[in-house]
């Protein structure tokens, strides 16, 4: 790809905060955020990341940059955020490498739960304001008067499009979770396959850091339980992986959960995996297993919800 393809702002954004420009686009990734791995005219090798200035980028950044003195495995920061128009934008280091952990087993999940308990580790020691709002898949504490968190390009298409199914689901574990009265800790909550890289049975590389939320552990702890074998579509894991990334988890951090703690995390595992099947059916790309698993596990985990 060409660096004519690049944003018209980023040469000389890269000229005033790295000291050179563009060279060679490395790759580019679109969703929330706009992703580009360049190499520089002086051969460095880095991430630019653009989103839209919400108010989160600069705590997510301060906290990752922290997390990486730690030398826990996330990229390292290169620049602070900068504003550039209407996008929150900073630099981090190109840590390419490392394979994708598949499967949704219960040994899986044990060994993603003890990475995210390191990770959680780290964060307990960071002090940076609170990144709000909240990623959207785990705002289940927005101000809105409505199920969903308002999101115009989402509430603007057909909701009878979603599962009836899925809403009730999402809407007890809504309920559970608003009634929960837990202090609020720093978290990755984008904890799926396709962010993390192993080399061996070491975890290398865990990317997305803008991704981070400000929950109770317990809910950020249930959403990581569902969300560890994702790649791509919705996923929900058998009962026993959620079970196993909990006690594993515990285990890790060498305290066990309260009752109520254990019933969040089930709760906010439903609300993610919910929140997920609802974008696909709006955007006509509902398939078949997850809706399926939860049709089948959701009894069950609103049971140990008490939702």
């Amino acid at each position: 790809m060409s660096p004519d393809a690049l944003p018209s702002w980023l040469p000389t954004w890269c000229l005033d905060h790295l000291g050179s420009r563009p060279d060679t686009i490395l790759f580019r990734h679109r969703s929330i955020s706009d992703v580009v791995g360049l190499r520089l005219v002086d051969g460095t090798e880095l991430v630019v990341k653009a989103r839209p200035e919400d108010g989160r980028a600069a705590s997510c950044v301060a906290a990752q940059s922290r997390l990486a003195e730690m030398a826990l495995p996330c990229p390292r920061p290169l620049t602070h955020v900068d504003t550039v128009g209407a996008l929150a934008v900073h630099a981090e280091e190109f840590r390419p490498g490392g394979d994708v952990l598949h499967g949704a087993w219960a040994d899986v999940a044990v060994r993603c739960a003890h990475v995210f308990a390191d990770l959680m580790a780290g964060l307990a020691s960071v002090r940076v304001t609170p990144p709000l709002p909240n990623p959207r898949w785990v705002r289940w504490d927005h101000a809105g008067t409505q199920l969903w968190p308002p999101i115009d390009a989402l509430d603007e298409k057909d909701q009878n499009l979603v599962p009836s199914r899925v809403t009730t689901v999402a809407a007890r574990a809504r309920r559970r979770l608003l009634a929960a009265d837990l202090p609020c800790v720093l978290g990755h909550a984008d904890f799926e396959a396709q962010n993390l890289r192993w080399r061996g049975r070491r975890v290398w590389m865990v990317h997305d850091w803008d991704s981070l939320a400000w929950q109770p552990e317990a809910a950020l702890v249930g959403a990581a339980s569902v969300a560890f074998p994702k790649t791509g579509a919705a996923t929900l894991p058998p009962l026993d992986s959620t079970e196993a990334f909990l006690n594993a988890y515990q285990a890790a951090r060498g305290r066990a959960f309260t009752a109520e703690e254990e019933q969040l995390v089930w709760a906010a595992g439903l609300w993610v995996v919910t929140h997920d099947l609802r974008w696909e059916a709006l955007h006509d790309r509902l398939t078949t297993g997850a809706p399926s698993a939860l049709q089948e596990q959701a009894p069950e985990r609103l049971r140990r919800a008490d939702a």
